[in-house]
């Protein structure tokens, strides 16, 4: 009973702990991007990178005049702890 417990307790702590890592996004294009993370605009140059909290469903857009424009992708649970190439979501 006892290790049912403990395994139960494990499983749903999994979630939380995606939850606390971050995602690196890298703008690996040929062109500086502007992205809207949810929580605030990010003017990334060629090369650059910018980290936020992950939340799996969370979605990212471009920016442009302090507004999100363009959605580009949604977050998942496999980016958290992770960089992801702006490339491969674009």
């Amino acid at each position: 009973m006892k290790k049912t417990k403990v395994i139960t307790l494990i499983l749903t702590l999994v979630p939380i702990i995606s939850f606390a890592a971050n995602v690196k996004l890298i703008n690996d294009t040929k062109n500086p991007i502007r992205i809207h993370t949810g929580t605030g605009i990010v003017k990334m140059n060629k090369g650059g990178s910018t980290s936020f909290t992950c939340k799996p469903g969370k979605k990212i857009y471009t920016a442009q005049n302090g507004k999100k424009k363009t959605f580009i992708f949604k977050v998942k649970s496999n980016h958290c702890g992770k960089s992801v190439k702006l490339s491969s979501v674009m």
